[in-house]
């Protein structure tokens, strides 16, 4: 711990030193919209019910069925041997009624060091129709993004620690072949990857037992990606997410847990330019953003127009709570906050699990404090199988006498 307390102090002691103290001008840049976008940025909507109940806090949470997707190396920590998931996650439902993404993931464990995880995601946006300029029908497409988790695997150092990886390729074809700044348009190709850690420490509070909870990953490192021969490339959503948590049995039918997430783009902040000369613009502050994804990651730290300050705001926070009872029944409540400037998103989140036999059941329900958010008046449910249980529910013999069936 030591080892990694001295490297993070040298980390921002880096930033700070990288960074201009005085602007070039005496505007408060921090206090200006000024959002970041990306390519793919469904990549950054959680799939599953659970941590969606909680404001989306998930990078620390106790290992389930879902971990492949916020953590790969928590679900070394698991206690079940297969998991498999399936969420749908509704999109923009109060405005359309075709938009939504549709996520499957299956982890299982050949031994108690290692765990293997693969899924799919998939983002349906409807049917769209494209017009020219004399607003005749050009055609009309189904745009849809997949992204494929070809390898995602966690190994257990030890009884605290675990470490892991993943892998994935992304597919986007938001026009489907239309026209694009007056050139045929593409769809888009990544291949991206994980790198996570998950700490988790048996804990006593008073008279009661624990856990303490860490964890970070690193998302979507990946290449960008373009729709045109002639359009520029854009990034896809490479973050950083940190979050940590305590878990406390109550007592033999009582638990509860309390997490805490932090999550901030890797990609460049948006520079503010100034007069364009010789078909260049002048940035005036903030920092280049034509750069190389490897390049990206270290300047999103330090390239914000607004300074420290302005980078401090493009944190997203997460807070989340889970109840369970007899670990039949949970009810879960979370918040979630963004920034006025980097997007506003600021909602509450409540939601419920149930669990019987091998099955687990979550669903989850979003209430916004500021603008329209493209979950507002949805649920969400995800629903998963724990198959290292079906032998205790159905006896060899075939029969299901007695089991709760």
């Amino acid at each position: 711990m030591k080892l990694f307390q001295f490297i993070l102090t040298a980390f921002i002691c880096l930033i700070f030193s990288s960074y201009p103290l005085n602007a070039q001008d005496d505007r408060d840049y921090s206090k200006e919209l000024n959002t970041i976008t990306t390519a793919v940025p469904f990549l950054m909507i959680g799939p599953d019910s659970r941590a969606g109940a909680m404001g989306d806090v998930g990078v620390a949470t106790l290992p389930d069925a879902n971990s492949a997707y916020w953590n790969c190396s928590k679900a070394v920590f698991s206690e079940k041997k297969q998991d498999l998931t399936i969420s749908y996650v509704p999109w923009l439902r109060s405005l359309v009624p075709d938009i939504n993404m549709t996520q499957a993931a299956y982890t299982w464990k050949p031994n108690e060091r290692l765990s293997l995880s693969h899924g799919i995601r998939y983002f349906s946006l409807g049917e769209i129709t494209f017009r020219g300029e004399d607003a005749s029908l050009l055609q009309k497409a189904n745009p849809n993004e997949l992204a494929l988790d070809l390898a995602g695997a966690g190994y257990k150092f030890n009884d605290r620690l675990a470490g892991g990886f993943a892998v994935r390729y992304v597919f986007s074809n938001l026009t489907q072949g239309a026209a694009v700044n007056g050139s045929d348009s593409k769809a888009g190709h990544a291949i991206a990857v994980d790198l996570n850690a998950f700490y988790k420490k048996p804990v006593k509070f008073g008279e009661k037992i624990g856990n303490y909870l860490f964890g970070f990953n690193i998302q979507n490192v990946g290449n960008k990606v373009s729709y045109s021969e002639s359009a520029e490339r854009d990034f896809i959503p490479m973050n950083l997410k940190l979050g940590t948590g305590v878990n406390v049995n109550i007592d033999d039918y009582n638990e509860i847990s309390f997490y805490l997430d932090a999550n901030k783009l890797l990609v460049p902040t948006p520079p503010v330019y100034g007069e364009e000369t010789n078909g260049v613009k002048e940035i005036i502050a903030g920092k280049n953003p034509e750069i190389a994804a490897a390049q990206a990651i270290i300047q999103s730290f330090y390239d914000a127009p607004g300074g420290m300050k302005e980078e401090f705001n493009e944190i997203n926070w997460s807070l989340g709570m889970e109840y369970w009872y007899d670990q039949q029944f949970a009810i879960r409540m979370g918040y979630f906050y963004e920034n006025p400037n980097k997007g506003n998103r600021n909602h509450m989140t409540l939601g419920i699990g149930l669990k019987y036999n091998i099955f687990n059941l979550d669903f989850s329900y979003l209430v916004p404090f500021t603008q329209r958010n493209p979950l507002e008046n949805t649920l969400r449910f995800t629903m998963s199988f724990d198959f290292a249980d079906i032998k205790s529910v159905v006896p060899e013999g075939g029969s299901n006498e007695g089991s709760g069936i």
